[in-house]
């Protein structure tokens, strides 16, 4: 089959590799839609690949193929959205549920072959039917939507709270919008881009607030009185998550969806915010939970399917084939070039 290959740290190319064979447990998933993931550019132009040749690819949809020995609840043409994590489910981490913190996990599109390719075979628990209601491209989608609702939830999140996004991207627009349907009284969203900002507007944040202008944190405290009861920081940027100490409410929540890909420090006076004003600070990490893949992936086939996770089709920058995948990871080596999602169509 052709697959988009990974040979050394900057050199990916649409060649053949070997198309996987079924295997009891197993369904064998034919690929429509990969989405370029922030952390795979690193496995192409960094250091972050973890053995070559490799496939990469792990935000995708697609239909069955073939199902294995023992599968009975999916049939060929289902249509499915991938589950990458792969969970040992012996460590005292998976006992407890926590599938996200697995100390002996496989990944799909990292630790072994992913997506970008024609064919992806995944245990059985790793493929999540979706509704023909839900289009193929909002399928590529789950994986990042179940992202924002598995950080939505590390703050025990309670409806009529004052919500803030720091980080308009597709994470902080999804994380927007399951505050909104978990009944936050009011939820704005913080960021850099103008048409960021008014994609939120689009998809129903109540407010925005552009995070170049000098005044934005003061601005924002005036609005709330003090502050946001919830904040979800989703860029893993210095600025945004500094912002998050000063910008939370005494006693409230921040939590940090965001991945930083830098070192940075704060001072005594930024740090001191968690002091005094004694909210709660968490991390989020990936998106999975009991039972396994958890209630992130099947609340996102629901609202998908319901029209209440909204989806815009500026979310997505280009659709690319996969016979042109070096393309696609070259546009990421102009800054500001990519304004949204690439998908990667692995029917072309």
């Amino acid at each position: 089959m052709k697959a988009g290959i990974v040979h050394a740290k900057g050199d990916i190319r649409f060649g053949d590799i070997e198309k996987p064979e079924i295997e009891p447990g197993k369904v064998l998933i034919k690929v429509k839609y990969t989405g370029i993931c922030g952390s795979d550019i690193p496995r192409v132009w960094g250091d972050a690949c973890r053995f070559f040749p490799n496939v990469l690819g792990h935000e995708f949809s697609g239909t069955v193929e073939e199902v294995g020995e023992g599968v009975t609840d999916l049939k060929p043409g289902d249509r499915v959205a991938g589950v990458p994590l792969i969970p040992c489910f012996a460590c005292e981490d998976c006992a407890r549920g926590d599938y996200s913190l697995c100390k002996h996990y496989g990944f799909v599109g990292s630790r072994q072959f992913g997506s970008f390719a024609e064919y992806v075979l995944l245990p059985r628990k790793n493929a999540v039917r979706f509704d023909p209601e839900v289009s193929f491209e909002k399928g590529a989608f789950f994986e990042p939507a179940t992202v924002a609702y598995h950080g939505l939830k590390r703050l025990n999140f309670v409806e009529g709270k004052s919500v803030a996004i720091l980080g308009g991207g597709t994470i902080g627009l999804f994380t927007m919008q399951w505050a909104k349907i978990y009944g936050a009284k009011e939820v704005m969203v913080f960021d850099i881009s103008p048409a960021r900002l008014d994609l939120a507007l689009k998809m129903g944040a109540d407010g925005v607030f552009d995070s170049t202008t000098a005044r934005f944190e003061k601005d924002a405290l005036a609005v709330t009185g003090g502050g946001f009861d919830r904040i979800y920081e989703t860029a893993g940027n210095e600025a945004t998550i500094k912002s998050a100490f000063k910008l939370v409410k005494n006693k409230g929540g921040v939590c940090l969806i965001g991945t930083p890909t830098r070192d940075f420090s704060f001072t005594v006076g930024e740090w001191e915010n968690l002091n005094r004003k004694e909210f709660t600070l968490t991390g989020s990490w990936m998106s999975y939970g009991p039972p396994f893949p958890g209630e992130e992936w099947e609340m996102t086939a629901h609202y998908f399917k319901k029209g209440l996770l909204k989806f815009d089709d500026s979310l997505i920058h280009e659709i690319v084939p996969l016979s042109r995948i070096r393309e696609a990871f070259e546009m990421f080596a102009t800054p500001g070039l990519v304004k949204g999602k690439i998908l990667i169509d692995s029917e072309r």
